[in-house]
């Protein structure tokens, strides 16, 4: 993978920001303009592209920050310029590329996101959205129902206890409330974008669970010398060596088709899990406890996992059909 002069400057910029910030997400719309990334420049962006957001994803997930991007600076900002409204585009888009958290309602309760849990009735939206990221503080709401895009102003929002901590989630009723049609969008696209990123933040965390495993490895000591020196050991950190390449590869890839995506998100789910996993075994005792990142890394790859679809609902888009 070759990147850009430029694209190496927003890694580094982002890195050294979620170094010193404890809450990260107003310094990263201030000083960077992580929000504004995917906006195209005549609505107030900086239109960038898909390349630019994974480069931020893959930071954010080094360090499982809880912050907005994924919900409002990737799919909802996706979103809106998928319905081609230009009218939306301008009263929206200027909004989200400030920093103003937006949230996409859509998948059911089953996790599913092939068939929109919400449905329209007349000018009126009805059902009930799970799994909204960071729904419960949004203030621009959409909602995905019958093939379209929808703003409402008006539901009830519940913010859902999750395994993982660091991802914000909600529950996002819709009774008979008004709806405002923004326009048609290509569900199957739209997922592809956000699948992809969303595989960019997953090859971060597993690279840096896997970083800090072998720095862990060097500094245990049993009969004598570091365990990272045993042959066994060895082999397996070069195994993990080779899943966090193989991740970034697939996830930097995904952008191309959207076989491709679906690839990036059965493979970074996979490595992010197999790495969190052997993260926890190699460090022992302390891995399972509540101050080490250990678990939290682990929290991430199961729940990242099944966010916008299981791997097992996008295998069935790799394997070529059955004649």
């Amino acid at each position: 993978m070759t990147f850009t002069a430029e694209q190496d400057a927003l890694r580094d910029s982002v890195r050294k920001l979620l170094d010193r910030e404890a809450d990260p997400w107003p310094q990263l719309c201030e000083q960077i303009g992580v929000a504004a990334l995917a906006v195209p420049e005549r609505f107030g962006g900086l239109g960038a592209g898909t390349a630019e957001l994974q480069v931020v994803a893959e930071e954010l997930g080094r360090v499982l920050a809880d912050v907005p991007f994924l919900g409002s600076a990737v799919l909802a900002v996706h979103a809106v310029l998928a319905t081609g409204d230009d009218e939306a585009c301008e009263r929206l888009l200027p909004r989200l590329a400030e920093g103003v958290v937006g949230a996409v309602a859509w998948t059911d309760a089953d996790g599913r996101w092939d068939t929109p849990a919400c449905r329209v009735v007349g000018s009126v939206v009805e059902g009930e959205a799970h799994y909204v990221l960071h729904g419960d503080e949004a203030e621009i709401l959409l909602v995905v129902a019958d093939g379209s895009l929808y703003e409402v102003t008006d539901a009830r929002r519940v913010r859902t206890p999750a395994m993982d901590e660091t991802r914000r989630l909600a529950r996002v009723t819709f009774d008979s409330v008004p709806a405002r049609l923004l326009g048609p969008v290509d569900l199957g696209a739209l997922r592809d974008v956000v699948c992809a990123v969303l595989a960019a933040e997953q090859a971060g965390a597993a690279a840096r669970a896997f970083e800090l495993t072998v720095e862990y490895s060097k500094q245990r000591h049993q009969f004598g010398r570091p365990i990272g020196g045993f042959q066994a050991l060895k082999h397996r950190m070069a195994d993990l060596h080779v899943l966090v390449e193989t991740a970034r590869s697939a996830a930097y890839a995904a952008p191309e088709s959207s076989r491709l995506a679906a690839v990036a998100k059965v493979h970074c789910s996979e490595a992010l899990a197999t790495v969190a996993g052997e993260m926890i075994q190699l460090h022992g005792g302390i891995a399972i406890t509540w101050e080490h990142p250990a678990h939290r890394y682990f929290k991430r790859a199961h729940g990242a996992a099944r966010l916008f679809g299981s791997p097992g609902d996008h295998l069935g888009r790799v394997r070529p059909p059955i004649s």
